[in-house]
């Protein structure tokens, strides 16, 4: 019953906050304000106009919304790009944030796109590892084949770990100190001030459960591996 309940609790910890996500986003985007000339991508092409980021780009997608360092382009899928709602506004603003941490090089987001480029690499080769550790071991006669399957299991889900924590002061940053102050300046009602803090805060809990379920899928495998 024990090992039930534990069970239970870890997917409250992991799902909830997710369920909550997409209900606080859904609730805010029901409705345009009346107040907001524009949609969330003119919002964002506003911003990166007014900070001299002229060359990156607005663009819709349907990967989620995001911004990409790499192409210089701040990404929103079509419903925030055309929206007129607080959520599209509000998620607009941060992703803008995100190119405002890139225009400014801030170290922690310049390690975040490393980190995410080189867990990409680390995952292939840990794979490879894991799938390939029973050769491996008959060939170079490895007297603890374990350490193989463990050194697979660190690339594969230690890096990713590593960039799911480091996210997290990230993306608080880009809300909290990038783009809530923004909308606070002029772009917001007063009254709408606590909504789209609202917004922010239950944003950043999709990656405190993201890196939640990191750890605990790594600690499970560490486990594994040591029977």
């Amino acid at each position: 019953m024990s090992w039930l309940l534990l069970g239970l609790l870890l997917f409250a910890v992991i799902a909830g906050p997710q369920w909550w996500v997409q209900r606080v986003l859904a609730y805010y985007h029901r409705e345009p304000e009346p107040n907001f000339p524009g949609t969330g991508g003119e919002l964002a092409r506003h911003l990166l106009n007014r900070f001299g980021l002229e060359e990156v780009r607005v663009e819709a997608t349907e990967q989620g919304d995001h911004y990409d360092p790499v192409a210089r382009a701040v990404r929103l899928t079509p419903d925030k790009l055309e929206g007129r709602t607080l959520t599209a506004i509000t998620v607009a603003a941060h992703e803008v944030g995100h190119a405002l941490q890139h225009a400014a090089g801030e170290p922690l987001f310049a390690w975040r796109s490393r980190l995410a480029r080189l867990a990409i690499a680390a995952e292939r080769f840990g794979s490879f590892l894991l799938f390939a550790a029973p050769v491996l071991v008959l060939l170079i006669r490895l007297p603890q084949p374990a350490l193989l399957s463990a050194a697979g299991a660190f690339l594969m889900m230690g890096f990713s770990l590593l960039v799911q924590f480091l996210t997290l002061p990230v993306e608080l940053d880009a809300s909290f100190r990038k783009a809530l102050p923004l909308l606070e300046a002029g772009y917001l009602d007063e009254k709408q001030v606590p909504a789209a803090r609202r917004i922010l805060r239950a944003a950043a809990w999709t990656y405190v459960a993201g890196a939640l379920a990191g750890l605990l899928n790594f600690w499970r495998w560490l486990a594994v591996l040591r029977r």
